[in-house]
């Protein structure tokens, strides 16, 4: 009896260390966001679910719910961790004072990005579920946006631009559209190379 309750008591307490390390594993949203981001990277978007990610870690599906709600919610951190790791300008870097470099750098960008996280441009639109799939747009058209923004702000800063190369037709907001749209449709295309759009650009505003 006595052996007994020593092994009972011995094989417990394995058992709840056991607990409490795969609990521990662990401890921070960013490092499930990471391990989602490895799973985008290693299967594509549509891999990445709680229990997925929950084993990837090694803890319980339940340690990811208390990070993150619902799958649409991971879904949405993860997307947006991956928009911002490929466009991340590192502090201190040049910062673009000619338009056609900075739409060279966007495209470049796009291209590492997409070799990197293989079909995330195209599909992470898509992968999200009748309920969620708003929510991924949305983020993507809020990265888009501030792609933009920032595309606007160096092409009013580029001092080679022809005082007359705008006008109300013309405006620098629709030039900005049109480039961007050019590129998103390249990037549907799988188009590796931008010079011909680096071409137009220059002989349009230059």
């Amino acid at each position: 009896m006595l052996t007994y309750l020593v092994n009972s008591t011995i094989m417990n307490n394995v058992q709840y260390r056991r607990r409490d390390a795969l609990n521990k594993t662990v401890t921070s949203r960013e490092a499930i966001l990471a391990a989602s981001q490895k799973l985008v990277m290693e299967k594509g978007l549509q891999a990445v679910n709680m229990r997925t990610v929950a084993s990837v870690c090694g803890v319980a599906v339940g340690s990811v719910y208390n990070y993150f709600p619902s799958k649409a919610e991971l879904l949405t951190a993860t997307v947006e961790n991956v928009w911002r790791e490929i466009f991340h300008m590192p502090e201190g870097s040049v910062q673009f004072l000619n338009f056609a470099d900075s739409v060279a750098w966007v495209y470049e960008r796009i291209q590492k990005g997409s070799k990197q996280y293989p079909g995330f441009f195209t599909l992470h639109s898509m992968s999200f579920a009748a309920g969620e799939k708003e929510t991924g747009r949305l983020k993507m058209e809020q990265y888009f946006d501030h792609m933009k923004t920032e595309l606007c702000r160096v092409l009013k800063m580029d001092q080679c631009v022809n005082p007359e190369a705008f006008n109300d037709k013309l405006t620098p907001q629709s030039f900005v559209d049109l480039v961007f749209t050019n590129i998103t449709l390249s990037l549907l295309e799988e188009k590796r190379d931008c010079s011909a759009l680096i071409e137009i650009i220059k002989r349009v505003i230059y």
